[in-house]
């Protein structure tokens, strides 16, 4: 009988799928995730179950939707009870271990989100999912300069380290893979990356920031006017993050051994003036869509056009442990967005969306169509057709299904 498989999930944050080179990106500096890509399969219509972060992440580790698990707003932590992966891995014998932004739990609304007070906030023994090793932060968007905290010993109390946070939480699952190799245990980790999240003008560990004039942007992104300067500007430090990103990806791949199940994958996107809008929390496929690549022993490397959504990755997982096929079998993902988050640039409504490859329907809190668009033939989203009589018996047939979840 074979051995269970080792299983790492890479984590980032606000990378959505468009911006790898991999993807076709032109503004993307990816060589070591373009590599990655070739080795593995590619799922090009991956979406986030919900594209704000603490909403997706409960539903990345507990594989139920928002609110379901529990969280429904910003500042509402994954409770107590929850059933996560770590725990599935713990009963099957593996070893689990998570490094890096968690980002589920309790938190104070007076506390600044950006800072060194909110990445200093204590995640309690009890509160970390159930993962045997967790060495993290609740927050902050220090993307330098990382306090951690956790397990190890010494570690109830948050630590400074310095360097970029993408290469100092590679280095700290370095470590950790270099024990637990030596053990019998299989293993299955998670490292968990703020970065490309702002702020992006934020030092990229030495890589340079492109220049602004020279980036190629999408025609769904207004041209000539402050819509255009406030995303060159910020695609600037965005792609810088990216890059340097990539790179601390690389180190840690480099470091994982042919037979290990690696996912690479990120729990939202981001607007950068698409339709005029920034941050996330829209239904658009700049927040929804994320890059998806999962290079598993035995399996072709291809590209995978099905529906699949973030929330299949606990099933997955809990599959590869079992030895048992993987496939997730979807002909459509629902997205949604269970509250208003009241930050800015965020989305001013709630809604639920029914995703196809082909489709996309957004209908808003009283199930009433917002948007429709035809992915294959509008894949930039230019024309709504919401309100098109003719559009109706195929509005009302995804809305039903939308409602089926």
């Amino acid at each position: 009988m074979n051995s269970p498989p080792n299983i790492l999930w890479i984590v980032t944050t606000q990378w959505r799928a468009q911006a790898c080179g991999y993807a076709g990106d032109p503004n993307a500096r990816t060589p070591r995730l373009d590599a990655w890509a070739a080795q593995s399969v590619n799922h090009t219509q991956a979406v986030t179950p919900h594209p704000f972060g603490p909403m997706a992440r409960a539903a990345l580790l507990t594989g139920v939707p928002s609110p379901q698990n529990g969280v429904r707003n910003y500042f509402d932590a994954l409770p107590a009870g929850a059933r996560t992966i770590a725990q599935e891995m713990n009963e099957r014998g593996y070893a689990t271990g998570f490094f890096g932004k968690w980002g589920v739990g309790k938190r104070d609304p007076q506390v600044p989100l950006v800072g060194e007070a909110a990445a200093r906030l204590i995640v309690p023994e009890g509160a970390r999912g159930g993962f045997q090793t967790w060495e993290g932060f609740e927050g902050g968007f220090l993307l330098n300069d990382p306090w951690l905290h956790g397990t190890a010993k010494d570690w109830a109390q948050p630590a400074q380290f310095p360097g970029y946070q993408s290469d100092v939480l590679a280095w700290r699952a370095g470590a950790w893979l270099e024990r637990v190799r030596a053990g019998k245990q299989p293993w299955f980790g998670v490292i968990s990356l703020e970065a490309p999240h702002p702020p992006y003008d934020a030092p990229a560990a030495g890589v340079a920031r492109s220049d602004p004039a020279g980036l190629v942007l999408t025609e769904n992104v207004p041209a000539h006017g402050d819509v255009e300067v406030k995303a060159r500007r910020e695609l600037s430090g965005y792609y810088a993050h990216i890059e340097a990103t990539d790179r601390a990806i690389g180190s840690l791949l480099e470091a994982v051994a042919a037979e290990v199940v690696v996912v690479f994958t990120s729990v939202h996107g981001d607007m950068h003036g698409a339709h005029g809008l920034f941050r996330k929390g829209w239904p658009y496929e700049e927040a929804v869509r994320v890059p998806l690549l999962v290079r598993a022993p035995g399996v072709m490397a291809r590209r995978d056009d099905d529906a699949i959504s973030l929330l299949d990755l606990s099933a997955m997982t809990r599959a590869w442990a079992d030895g048992v096929d993987a496939i997730a079998e979807r002909r459509h993902s629902v997205i949604s967005m269970p509250s208003v988050v009241a930050l800015p640039h965020q989305c001013d409504r709630v809604w639920r969306c029914l995703r196809t490859p082909r489709k996309k329907l957004v209908l808003d809190a009283h199930g009433e169509p917002w948007l429709y668009f035809d992915l294959e033939q509008d894949p930039l989203e230019m024309k709504n057709l919401a309100g098109e009589p003719a559009r109706r018996g195929e509005i009302a047939a995804l809305s039903a299904r939308a409602g089926r979840g």
